[in-house]
Order: C-alpha cells, then structure tokens, then sequence
C-alpha cells in the first residue's frame, strides 16, 4: 500500500510509541480516530475503548480498514475531518490521530469549538507546532489552545519512525478541554487584532483602536511594557486590556 503524498500521509509504525499514544487516549466508550491510515494506532485504540469511529479521508484506505479488524466495534467513515458531523457524537468521547500537518491549526481550532467537547484530544503533530503550542512566547494558536484546555505534551517521535519518513521530527499533544473558555470571545476578537502583525510592537498593533497617548497610558496603567510584542502578553494581560480599549 503507498501512501498518498498529496495528503500529507506518514504512517507510524513503532508499537511501542502507538501504545504510548493509546495510553495517553485512556479508554473509555468511544474514541473518535482522525486519519486511521492503515489502522495501527487504531489497532490499540480498538484495546482500549468499546468503539471507535475512524474518519479517513482516503477512500481506498476507509474501504479497506475494517478487514483488518473483523469482530471489531470499528465504524469507519470516508470523509474529510474538517467537514465531519459531530452532532451524531455523544458524550463521553475521545478523539485521537494522526494528523497531517498541513492543516494542523484547523484540526485543532475545530476540535476545541465542538458544541460538545471530547474530554481529552491526543494528536501527533510537527514538534515545531507542539513547541509553539506549550511555549511561553505566545502565538495565535497557543492563546486559542491555552483559553479552551489543559494542554501539555507527550513523547517526541523521530522522523526515521515513519514510513515515508517526513523531514522534521513530531511530538504528542494531549490537551483536555474546558468547560468554557478562559476569556470571552470579545477579548479574542483583540487578541486576533493585536496579531494582525505579530513581529511588530502591539501598541503600533492597536492604534486603530486608540490613539497612540491612550495606548501609552494604558500600557502604563497596566504595568505593560510599551515595547511589548504581541506574544509577549498573556490570556490574564489580553483580559486586562480588552477591559480598558
């Protein structure tokens, strides 16, 4: 079987290290699986929760699945993850995968906006992306990650344990939604316009909002450095500041 390129497939193999992600999953009645592939994480996933929805976008691939788990309480589903309907899924679930990264972000940002939650989600990503999920230097995506969840991060898994090897190394992320946010989505929406140029100062950012004396005073009043960078503030200072613009 070869893997599709345009889909940004790499299949893991090592058992061990698809044990390690399974157990970071947990068990339970439903594991929701993105992109099963050629079914080896879902080979111990299926050990652990009474079922497990697969969602593969390859149609090949989604047909051929389930004759490698016959007897299984697997339903395999050919769709895009992204289009996906969710609605049919009930509480308590898990969701795991994974993931290609070229849409990395949208996976994410669409599992942490589910009308009903997972209450936990282990993705395998690029280790560049787990690293800017968890760093301290924020980003876009690691304010919407740290305002939905608990997020912390699992084994690192060398590229040369993927078939084709891809050409950087990838890392787990488990992250376990909220109840609700942290901030509002009003605080967000300036949390979204202070990155619009994130390498730039963000009072230059905001002068769309104020003017740059009532920026400086309130950056002051707000103990905020003036020099400050977007991704030098945290959730507590963006909630601060959407209280006084």
């Amino acid at each position: 079987m070869k893997n599709n390129k345009s889909l940004g497939q790499h299949w893991l193999k090592n058992r061990t290290v698809l044990e390690e992600i399974a157990d970071l999953a947990g068990d339970g009645p439903l594991c929701l699986e993105i992109g099963p592939g050629l079914g080896f994480l879902t080979a111990s996933l299926l050990k652990r929760f009474d079922k497990v929805i697969a969602v593969e976008y390859d149609k090949d691939l989604a047909q051929k699945l389930p004759a490698s788990f016959p007897g299984k309480n697997l339903t395999v589903v050919t769709q895009d993850i992204l289009k996906y309907d969710f609605n049919g899924v009930k509480a308590p679930y898990v969701v795991a995968g994974n993931i290609p990264y070229y849409i990395t972000s949208p996976i994410i940002e669409k599992m942490l906006d589910l009308p009903v939650l997972p209450e936990r989600i282990v993705l395998l990503v690029q280790k560049e992306v787990a690293e800017r999920i968890t760093s301290k230097k924020e980003t876009l995506l690691s304010l919407f990650v740290k305002n939905r969840a608990n997020v912390f991060v699992g084994p690192v898994v060398k590229a040369a344990e993927f078939t084709p090897p891809p050409k950087v190394n990838s890392e787990v992320v488990v992250m376990e939604p909220f109840s609700k946010p942290v901030v509002d989505n009003k605080v967000f929406d300036l949390v979204k316009e202070g990155f619009k140029a994130p390498r730039k100062k963000l009072i230059h950012n905001l002068t769309g909002l104020k003017s740059k004396e009532e920026l400086e005073k309130i950056f002051a009043d707000l103990k905020l450095d003036l020099n400050a960078r977007p991704g030098d503030l945290t959730l507590k200072d963006w909630a601060k500041l959407d209280l006084v613009i």
